[in-house]
Formats: C-alpha cells, sequence, structure tokens
C-alpha cells in the first residue's frame, strides 16, 4: 500500500496496554507517543487526528514460522478492523515478529527494568514495529534524497 506523504501511526495492541509510537512527517524517524489503557481505540483515533496521520500500522503477531493463528492475533485483527471503521486513513496489519523482544532488550539496555519498563514496553514496541515498516518501505530516507543533482 501507498500511503501519501505525511505521519505514520503505529500501535502495538495488547490485552492490558496498547502502545502507540509515531513517525515525523518525512517517516524518517518513529517516536513512542504513549501508552493507553486496552481497548483503547478511541484514544487512538484521537491520537491519528492529532497527528494528521496518512496511514496506521498495527502490529500483527506472528509465530517464527510466519503463521498468525493465535488468540492475540485474532485480536490484533479485531481491534485494527475496529479503528478502520473509525478513522478515515488506511489501517494496515504489518508482522510483529520479536518486536516486544526487541524492545525488552532496549530497555534493559537502557537501564529500565522491572515496573519502570513495563509502563513503556507497549510504546518501545511499537517504535520497533514503526521503525521496522519505515526502513522496509523505504522511507526512511530524508527529503533531500529524493532530490536529483
Amino acid at each position: 500500500m501507498t500511503a501519501p506523504p505525511g505521519v505514520v501511526v503505529a500501535v502495538d495492541v495488547g490485552t492490558v496496554r496498547v502502545g502507540v509510537a509515531a513517525s515525523d512527517p518525512h517517516r524518517i524517524l518513529a517516536s513512542p507517543v504513549e501508552t493507553v489503557p486496552a481497548p483503547g481505540v478511541a484514544r487512538v483515533v484521537e491520537i491519528v487526528l492529532e497527528r494528521e496521520a496518512v496511514l496506521v500500522v498495527v502490529g500483527l503477531p506472528t509465530s517464527l514460522n510466519g503463521q498468525s493463528l493465535s488468540a492475540s492475533a485474532a485480536m490484533a485483527r479485531d481491534w485494527a478492523a475496529a479503528l478502520a471503521l473509525e478513522v478515515a486513513v488506511p489501517v494496515e496489519l504489518v508482522d510483529e515478529r520479536l518486536t516486544t523482544v526487541t524492545a525488552a532488550a532496549a530497555l534493559r539496555a537502557s537501564g529500565r527494568k522491572g515496573k519502570r519498563a513495563r509502563a513503556v514496553i507497549d510504546q518501545a514496541a511499537a517504535v520497533a514495529l514503526l521503525q521496522g515498516f519505515l526502513e522496509r518501505r523505504g522511507w526512511q530516507r530524508a527529503p533531500c534524497e529524493d532530490r536529483q543533482s
């Protein structure tokens, strides 16, 4: 899917919390936004509107063999469908394989452990999801790189 230029919002859906991240308008950097109590659809709609997002990506729990058949995957699909009914931008499911593991490792490396880490793990997972998405799409280039000399 090709989206017009602008902010992309990423969501890591959980049963207790929902992590939200957003890109800059040039899609170079993913940054944490907030952690929302689940289900959180209404607050994510507000964030999409506040940031004038052009696309929302929702993490789809996927096993290492590429299957997305778990209860968590079904929950993410249902959550994304509910969000899609509330926003006027595309909502896309994206493989979130290992994003929480990556986020947890990064938080440990930065010295955050226990309750301090739990408070932001969902945001960090959303950042990892979004940064990977931006890089796979090739949207992380700076605007000046698109110009011809």
